[in-house]
């Protein structure tokens, strides 16, 4: 009792003593922004004398050896202003117009202004002395005010030439160097001898207090005008005459003053810049951008804030930017060591770390100490009642501030506390390094395990109770122990646990999130879903998870603080195989190092404020998730140029980029011109007439492509800022690719028609080549048949003729009338019948169609039947003789064949004549005799009962297009006449 009152007056007594003002002091200048300096190796321009920038996002940099232009990504020098050349590259003056025009003034020479549809330079022509501009400055009514070496030359809204206020309004005529249009309407001018104002309805100008040269004016929020002179001083300029007696003297010290958005000042040294937190207070060196911390140079030269809130410096060594931090690092006073984020008992967060004692924090810093010693684990208890775990002993700490130590048993002297947690009875557990496992602290005493069976002896480095009070401890190896009462159960990679050394395990209503080196689950309905981001992310290195009140996600892990979106989250928990949009937060939002990979954790937390705190190796700091710092521009995009073979085309202005016939390599230059984090910047393009969908360019702003075929094309690119606003108009260049003459139609109809040609002529070749052999072959067969015909006509027929004939005149010497006669008789006349049949076989064995001369064929047909029968033939052929197609010749040379052979066999004819009429119209056949014509009912049925002769003839005409016809009278003869149209016969 006795030890606990000394440690609450001791902690009284320390809180009493306690000195407050830290709340009240500025922090350094580079927690609040994040510094980037460029040099000359990197690109950038020195010793510029003035920045610029209009609706297009280009930063111009003048400069006394040329005009520059930044798209975040590269500096790029330039002797044209939207393709229009300068006049010099010595420039001294420069600023842009609402309607995007670039002014330019020349350190000697006149004045030029650029826009896209044109340039145009003011000189002697147009009212304006080329002696040289110093400052250019758009009046807001739109009116263009010039302060040349020879006075102020202003160039009236829409009018063509210039205009100088000279000594008749109340300015001198040389010395002129600024020009400033206060909030009030008031326009001030400042000269070498002292500043001069025109108030709104005035026509002259005065001149102001004091009357020494003011050279650099600047309003102050609160209207002031303070006025530099050329000794590094800075006056408060007055309308008003000062009293009798009273000495107006500098204020500040330096050049250069500017106000920012949020109205704070900022003053150029030649050493360096400084942020002026209190214009009265004292110059603070951690205020203070110089030599010792990163600038570019020496002798600065002219400031700038762009159009998203950085800060532009330009030095004699380069270009700086200063961009707020969206993440603020808390000031300390001594550097911390591993810190810890403790709950504290009414919702505010303290911190502790390995070195130092445990201290109250505030959105301002520093507040009040709370508890001795460093700690490397925390738990707050529901009733406020807080633990902490030291190196030495475990330390409780009451509402009211009374701290009671409890030491550790002797084996676990000097080890390192991971974790800290109740269970539902209201038991501490504490987790111990060195593979001393969990230990269970009741009325004093520790006991191992809590003396349960099945508990794993492997680090124990986060523990928390689920909605149903059970203690979950989260180990290495993908292991997670839950306690139930007197029950352990144990989860790991069965249950799809994959985390390897798992970091924090954090309560989410009946589900529970584990953070790990290998990314984040949830776990839920008995098993763990893995939470994966957009772009492959797998949030690596989770050591602090927050789900706020609204539903929206917060890890931090190993590369930064990221920020998943309710909406995000509830689409990603009904589709757990989904990926989920997020942002993340690391280093270009201020942060200093990352998450702590062992201890302490949790590494986040939220406070009652709404506040999140957020603890690295070495810091910590907060980001107020309703407050975001967001950039509210989309980027603008602009295509820069296309290169092909080498050769560099400039864009041309709303019309199709035409390119020469053939090419087929591109690659196309584009960039999105957001200043603040230009690596964040998203940007997607696609080809349409090639590509299918957007291709993201990563770390790149080309985009090339090969083996194009010759049409017209439409580049499309759109980007998006660190916020992930999309500019969705983005930017389109049409482009056109004439073809070659072997790419053109013409050519490929050419390509087509040889290939239809050589088709074709290996088709009649091949035709060719089979008709000639199919000839051959039927040549071959005729001469066989032919042959064999002669052979039997010269053998057998002879022989049996002879036979026959010796036959008969042995018949002779048989009486007639005797059986023996009539007998010998019968037989010979079978024998005469099997004679002429025996002719008919061979005759028809004879009948072939030669291909190459129907006439001859036909005529050799007719003769051999005549030589058998007792009958003339006669063949006439009338014009000029014509090779018919394959299957019409065989057509045709069938029926007369038919018809010849039935004339010869059945007419009883005394003549056969046979025509062949070649004209160009048709092909016609008559074959005619004088025979006895066709019965009466042979001609009605078009046949002859049990042969097919003349059906045959019908089907062949038809085959092949003609016409039969078939005129027969009894007893005066027959005509067939085949006749076969001419586009058909030959």
């Amino acid at each position: 009792m006795i030890l606990r009152c000394l440690n609450a007056l001791l902690l009284l007594f320390l809180i009493a003593g306690q000195h407050f003002a830290h709340a009240s002091e500025p922090s350094p200048l580079l927690i609040d922004y994040s510094h980037t300096a460029w040099s000359e190796r990197d690109g950038a321009p020195t010793g510029a004398t003035k920045f610029a920038q209009g609706p297009d996002g280009w930063l111009w940099i003048a400069t006394p050896t040329g005009m520059y232009r930044f798209d975040g990504v590269r500096f790029e020098r330039t002797d044209k202003i939207h393709g229009h050349p300068l006049e010099s590259s010595n420039i001294m003056g420069l600023t842009t117009a609402p309607d995007g025009a670039v002014w330019v003034g020349y350190r000697v020479g006149g004045l030029s202004v650029f826009r896209k549809d044109g340039a145009h330079t003011y000189a002697e022509q147009d009212g304006l002395h080329p002696v040289g501009s110093l400052h250019i400055e758009v009046a807001p009514d739109g009116a263009v005010w010039v302060a040349m070496r020879d006075g102020v030359a202003v160039l009236p809204r829409g009018g063509s030439r210039f205009q100088y206020l000279g000594p008749e309004a109340g300015l001198p005529a040389l010395g002129v160097f600024q020009i400033l249009f206060a909030r009030d309407g008031t326009t001030w001018i400042g000269t070498n001898t002292g500043a001069f104002f025109r108030k709104p309805g005035e026509t002259r100008f005065t001149q102001a207090w004091p009357h020494v040269a003011l050279v650099w004016l600047c309003e102050a929020p609160d209207g002031t005008i303070w006025g530099n002179d050329f000794k590094n001083g800075y006056y408060r300029v007055r309308s008003t005459q000062p009293s009798v007696g009273e000495s107006l003297k500098p204020e500040l010290e330096g050049y250069g003053m500017h106000f920012d958005r949020q109205g704070t000042m900022w003053m150029m040294h030649t050493d360096g810049l400084e942020r002026r937190v209190a214009p009265a207070g004292s110059s603070l060196p951690e205020q203070r951008l110089s030599k010792e911390n990163g600038i570019s140079g020496p002798i600065l030269s002219t400031r700038f804030q762009d159009r998203e809130g950085n800060l532009w410096i330009g030095t004699a060594g380069g270009i700086d930017r200063l961009r707020p931090n969206r993440l603020r690092t808390m000031p300390v006073e001594t550097q911390l060591e591993y810190p810890a984020l403790v709950a504290g008992p009414s919702g505010d967060v303290w911190v502790g770390d390995y070195a130092r004692d445990l201290w109250k924090y505030s959105p301002a810093g520093r507040v009040s100490r709370e508890a001795l010693g460093p700690i490397t684990a925390s738990y707050t208890a529901p009733d406020g009642v807080l633990w902490l775990g030291g190196t030495e002993a475990l330390l409780r700490r009451d509402r009211d501030g009374a701290v009671t130590s409890i030491p550790y048993p002797p084996e676990l002297k000097s080890l390192r506390v991971h974790a800290l947690q109740q269970d539902r009875d209201g038991v501490l557990w504490a987790a111990f390094s060195s593979g001393k496992g969990v230990y269970k602290l009741v009325e004093g005493q520790w006991t191992k395990s809590g003396g349960l069976q099945g508990l794993t002896d492997l680090l124990t480095t986060s523990m928390a109770r689920d909605a149903k009070g059970n203690l979950w401890m989260a180990h290495l190896r993908s292991q997670i122990t839950i306690i139930d009462g007197g029950t352990v159960r144990t989860l790991g990679p069965k249950e799809g646990l994959q985390l390897g050394t798992i970091m924090q395990v954090y309560p989410d209503g009946q589900a529970m999130w584990a953070g790990g080196e290998n990314g984040v689950m949830l776990y839920r309905d008995g098993r763990f879903a893995t939470l994966r981001g957009e772009r492959n992310e797998i949030f690596r290195g989770v050591s602090g998870i927050v789900r706020l009140p609204g539903g929206d996600l917060w890890l931090h892990g190993a590369d930064g603080l990221y920020h998943i979106a309710a909406a995000d989250v509830d689409a990603w928990l009904n589709y757990d195989h989904a990926t989920v949009a997020f942002e993340r937060f690391d280093a270009q939002d201020g942060m200093m190092g990352h998450a702590p990979q062992l201890r302490p954790v949790p590494s986040l937390r939220l406070s009652r404020d709404g506040l999140l705190w957020y603890a690295t190796s070495t810091t910590i700091g907060t980001i107020d998730p309703a407050n975001i710092l967001r950039n509210r521009l989309p980027p603008p995009v602009e295509i820069i140029s296309v290169t092909s073979d080498g050769m560099r085309y400039t864009i041309p202005s709303g019309r199709e980029l035409g390119l020469p016939a053939g090419t087929q390599n591109l690659q196309i230059d584009f960039t999105a011109l957001s200043l603040s984090i230009p690596e964040r910047v998203r940007v997607r393009y696609r080809l349409a007439g090639l590509d299918q969908a957007w291709q993201e360019a990563s770390g790149r702003r080309q985009a090339y492509y090969t083996n194009l075929a010759p049409g017209n094309y439409r580049f499309e690119v759109i980007a998006s800022n660190e916020d992930n606003l999309w500019n969705t108009k983005g930017a389109a260049l049409e482009i056109g690719i004439p073809p070659t003459f072997v790419q053109s139609g013409w050519f490929k109809l050419l390509l087509a028609a040889l290939g239809i040609l050589l088709l074709y002529s290996a088709y009649a070749l091949r035709i060719r080549y089979l008709t000639q052999r199919m000839q051959e072959s039927l040549q071959a067969r005729l001469a066989e048949r032919s042959r064999i015909a002669r052979a039997l006509h010269d053998t057998l027929l002879q022989s049996m003729q002879a036979l026959l004939m010796s036959f008969d005149a042995h018949s002779r010497n048989l009486k007639e009338g005797t059986t023996e006669r009539a007998r010998l008789d019968q037989t010979l006349n079978l024998a005469e019948k099997l004679l002429v049949e025996g002719r008919d076989q061979i005759m028809d064995l004879r009948a072939s169609a030669s291909p190459d001369a129907l006439e001859l064929t036909l005529e050799q047909f007719g003769k051999g039947l005549a030589e058998h029968r007792s009958h003339a033939f006669a063949m006439q052929v009338n014009g000029v003789p014509r090779q018919l197609r394959p299957h019409v010749h065989d057509e045709v040379y069938a029926i007369a064949r038919e018809a010849l052979f039935n004339a010869s066999r059945y007419a009883d004819a005394s003549r056969i004549e046979l025509e062949l009429d070649y004209n160009a119209n048709a092909f016609v056949l008559r074959i005619r005799d004088n025979g006895k014509g066709l019965d009466d009912a042979v001609a009605a049925a078009g046949h002859r009962p049990g042969h097919w002769g003349m059906v045959g003839m019908r089907e062949r005409a038809h085959n092949i297009g003609a016409s039969l016809a078939i005129d027969s009278k009894q007893g005066m003869g027959t005509e067939v006449i085949a006749t076969v149209p001419g586009k058909a016969a030959y």
